[in-house]
Formats: C-alpha cells, sequence, structure tokens
C-alpha cells in the first residue's frame, strides 16, 4: 500500500475513533440542537403548528417548551425545545439542555418513553394516538391542544428517526 494512501487511512481511523463522526447520544444537548435544526425544515411542523395556533398559546413568554427524555436512562438530563412564532412559522430557537424549570401545563409539554419506543416512533412504527394511548409515550401538557395537532406531533415524533442518532448509552 503507498505511503499517502495509508496515511489518509490511519488519518480517518483516528478521526472516527475520536468521534469525529460519531452520532450524538439520542435526547443528548447535541441532539436537541440538530433536532430544533431539523424542527426547522419540517414545513409541516413550522407551517402547520403556526397556523393551527399551536405556536402562539406560549403563556406570554414567547415560546413553548418541549421536554424530552428516555425514561430507561435514569440519571440523564431532559433536554428541551424552545418553540416560538418567527416571520409566521413556528420556529425552534433553542434546542439543548433544559432550562426551564417551571413549565406551565396549560402550554408547555413534556414526554418520554422508552428508547425502544422512541425508535420505534421515530421510523413511523406508529403514531402519537396509539403512543398514548397503550402507555409507549408518557406527555404532560395541554392535550386538547395535542389532539387537536396530531398530524404534526407525528411529525415531531418522527425527528427521533431522522436526527442521526446513538441510543447505545445515556445522555450524560
Amino acid at each position: 500500500m503507498h505511503k499517502p494512501i495509508r496515511f489518509a487511512l490511519a488519518l480517518a481511523g483516528g478521526l472516527v475513533s475520536a468521534g469525529a463522526f460519531a452520532a450524538p447520544v439520542m435526547m443528548s444537548a447535541e441532539w436537541a440542537k440538530e433536532a430544533c435544526a431539523a424542527w426547522n425544515k419540517d414545513p409541516v411542523l413550522t407551517d402547520k403548528l403556526a397556523e393551527s395556533g399551536w405556536v402562539k398559546n406560549d403563556g406570554g413568554k414567547g415560546f413553548k417548551v418541549m421536554q424530552v427524555y428516555r425514561t430507561d436512562c435514569k440519571d440523564s438530563p431532559k433536554v428541551e425545545l424552545k418553540i416560538g412564532l418567527k416571520d409566521g412559522k413556528a420556529m425552534c430557537s433553542y434546542g439543548g439542555p433544559a432550562e426551564t424549570t417551571a413549565l406551565n401545563k396549560s402550554h408547555d409539554y413534556v414526554m418520554h418513553a422508552t428508547t425502544q419506543r422512541w425508535t420505534e416512533m421515530g421510523k413511523g412504527e406508529y403514531g402519537p394516538m396509539r403512543a398514548m394511548m397503550f402507555g409507549r409515550l408518557e406527555f404532560e401538557g395541554p392535550k386538547g391542544e395535542a389532539m387537536s395537532n396530531m398530524s404534526p406531533f407525528e411529525n415531531f415524533l418522527l425527528l427521533v428517526g431522522k436526527v442521526p442518532s446513538d441510543a447505545g448509552s445515556c445522555p450524560k
């Protein structure tokens, strides 16, 4: 093998082992940042949640909070997305470690499920209605509002499958 090829392979191997190409841990702060960016690219989430008025139910703070976590990762911190109205669209302005300590359940959300269930929902194996009815997704927040926005909510669950992640360990 030629020296330049061996060097390139060694360099690539070093980058992979150093984590340069590794996906973030599912539901970690880095994952939440990428989920926020993916949210902003999804026209169902950005347009439909603005059209329905969902994004405007924010308690006057200018954004809604959605905190998520993996139930089987007991000591892992929650992550959150902040969604607000910007240029007529429901846009994610923050994705990262949970910052909001006092959630208002009339407009903010907390969702959790096991890693297996998040993965299944992310693949589209079933939607939010089935997930909630069968206890696969635990949910706190304005239930009536969520029920009237099932289609966009399904797209949120699909983000879990669209955002590359490593589900083999828990967030720290």
